[in-house]
């Protein structure tokens, strides 16, 4: 299938190449980059050595009627214009958030500008069902990378906790604040420190969050998030408590979250007692769950790790790529990960 990857000299954009570089049916055949048009990719990505002298092009270049598939990893706001130009019959996975949310005043609020719309949600593993209803489409939403881990760690517990009360402090790597140049975010700040952002209930991901989870259970969910910037270049942890609502032990939670996952191949629930790491999910497209009670609060505690440019945004992107195309889910994306 002739691809094309459009706005690929992102962190996110050059991870997708990284991993298309070997799928067996998606064909990379149009890299475009707008402020790096006539550069060469290794000159922006010099790990992509398999891309040799090819360069990147102008967005006005592009004859997406040439295409069958179209990633879009562009800034918050810009991907509605490119697809007025892309063929209803071309298949498209936007990495960005303008068709994740349904509701327009929630748009407004933390995005702001036009809503453009809702596609599907592409979290495959969020409800049974779910990855069939993806199937069906031809257009797909990715989901934010804190979106994906929090949701993860939610859903099986619908129905024994109350949603009305999820509290979440999450960390991230610094690529998940994207590639431009910031003083905050050069090694000499971040290494060694650890600080929260977008503090007091305003990260961008909180309407995604409760829109994913509100569609699994009768009660609309409400998160208490707090995002923190953590000193390593990839990965989130994320812990998230609730409140128990009914009486269940660890043991047949535990069994719970398995079972809700047990066809899922890239969701891990690891044995009782072995907790997840980020350097255990870097350059894959895994999540690895752990569960506790907290039997003082009478909260289930959830913890979990993905890679943020991995199940986060680009391995998730092909999956969703994967699964509106018809081919196995796990196609391009049956690797371990990078390690240290």
């Amino acid at each position: 299938m002739k691809t094309a990857v459009i706005g690929a000299s992102g962190y996110a954009g050059g991870e997708l190449l990284r991993l298309l570089s070997k799928h067996p049916i998606f064909d990379v055949t149009v890299i475009t980059a707008h402020s790096h048009a006539g550069e060469e990719i290794v000159s922006v990505h010099p790990q992509l050595q398999s891309y040799g002298q090819r360069r990147f092009i102008n967005n006005d270049e592009v004859d997406f009627a040439e295409l069958d598939l179209v990633f879009l990893a562009l800034p918050h706001g810009e991907s509605a214009a490119i697809v007025a130009k892309i063929p209803p019959t071309v298949k498209i996975v936007d990495l960005g958030a303008d068709f994740r949310l349904h509701n327009k005043s929630a748009w407004e609020k933390y995005y702001g500008g036009t809503h453009a719309g809702a596609w599907v949600y592409g979290l495959p593993e969020l409800s049974p069902g779910h990855r069939d209803v993806i199937s069906q489409e031809t257009r797909v939403a990715n989901p934010g990378c804190y979106a994906t881990s929090i949701s993860l760690g939610v859903a099986p517990a619908i129905g024994v906790i109350d949603a009305t009360d999820i509290v979440v402090v999450a960390a991230s790597g610094t690529t998940g604040a994207g590639r431009n140049a910031r003083i905050n975010l050069i090694a000499s700040e971040v290494m060694g420190s650890m600080i929260s952002y977008k503090f007091g209930g305003v990260h961008q991901h909180i309407p995604e969050i409760e829109q994913a989870i509100s569609t699994l259970g009768k009660d609309a969910a409400k998160v208490s998030f707090t995002p923190i910037l953590a000193p390593m270049s990839r990965g989130i942890i994320s812990t998230i408590t609730a409140k128990l609502t009914k009486e269940i032990s660890l043991e047949k939670l535990h069994e719970r979250f398995s079972l809700y996952y047990s066809v899922h191949p890239f969701v891990v629930v690891l044995p009782i007692g072995e907790l997840p790491k980020t350097s255990s999910v870097t350059g894959t497209n895994k999540a690895l769950l752990q569960l506790a009670i907290d039997e003082n609060t009478n909260r289930l505690v959830v913890s979990v790790v993905i890679d943020n440019l991995g199940k986060g945004a680009a391995g998730q992107a092909i999956q969703n790529a994967n699964i509106i195309s018809g081919i196995d889910e796990t196609v391009g994306l049956l690797h371990d990960g990078i390690g240290a």
